[in-house]
Order: C-alpha cells, then sequence, then structure tokens
C-alpha cells in the first residue's frame, strides 16, 4: 500500500512540471483499512463510523472508540457501555457512515436502521451527510 502511495505522490509531482508556474496537483486519499478492527465490515478502505443499531451506538474508526449517549450526553470510550460489555461485535450489524460527527444525526440513523435490530450478518454503508447518497453494499 505504501508502495503505491509514494507511487502516486511521485507520478503526481512528475505532472506538475517547474515550467508550469500555475500547475498544481492536489490529490486526497483517505485509506484507513489497517486501523479498522477485525470485527468490522469487510471491503472498506476507508471507513469513518461504524452504527452498531442493535445496541445505538457508534465506533469511530480514526480513534478507536466507542460513541454512545449516557446520562444525556455523548460519550467516548474504548470500551462498550456496561450494559452491552457481551455485545458479540462480530456477529452484530454494522452501517459504515463516512460524515464527520455521524452521532449528530443519530435520531435519524435510529429511524432508519431499526428494522436491522437482531439482524445477523453482513454490515451496509452509507455514505453522505444527512441521509442522502445512499450506497448498498
Amino acid at each position: 500500500m505504501k508502495t503505491i502511495l509514494v507511487s502516486l505522490t511521485a507520478t503526481l509531482i512528475c505532472l506538475s512540471s517547474p515550467g508550469s508556474a500555475n500547475a498544481q496537483a492536489r490529490v486526497g486519499i483517505n485509506i484507513n483499512i489497517n486501523s479498522q478492527p477485525d470485527w468490522g465490515p469487510r471491503g472498506y478502505d476507508y471507513a469513518e463510523y461504524y452504527y452498531l443499531p442493535e445496541i445505538e451506538c457508534y465506533y469511530h474508526v480514526p480513534r478507536h472508540q466507542f460513541v454512545y449517549i449516557a446520562g444525556g450526553n455523548w460519550v467516548f470510550s474504548a470500551n462498550l457501555p456496561h450494559a452491552y460489555r457481551h455485545y458479540d461485535l462480530y456477529r452484530g450489524y454494522k452501517v459504515v457512515i463516512n460524515e464527520p460527527r455521524a452521532y449528530r444525526y443519530y435520531n435519524s440513523h435510529k429511524v432508519k436502521y431499526a428494522g436491522y435490530n437482531g439482524y445477523k450478518g453482513h454490515g451496509k454503508k452509507y455514505k453522505g451527510g444527512h441521509g442522502h447518497g445512499r450506497h448498498h453494499h
């Protein structure tokens, strides 16, 4: 993976030659394959959050933290809430959500994915903001 990124960077540097003063290249690549947990859905180059509808909890992949409501506030923790400490992360349904602070849309996610409570199987991908641009995997 590092070889691919180095090659891509070298190619972009060559393409923006010094003879062209106005030439600029901007490439944004988000890849966090190695930082995703083993229990996460497979086949995603990047995942910002997983929503776990069965326990109404999020997992923030970059910070390796669960995000859930406790006492009326959003809590970031390395562990699941105590009530769900025995929850099977490998078997539970996960929705990949690639938007900043996905938990802000909890009320929408709770309704949208309520049918997946008790579902055992593959994850679902949701990409975009505020309920638009869904792509099912």
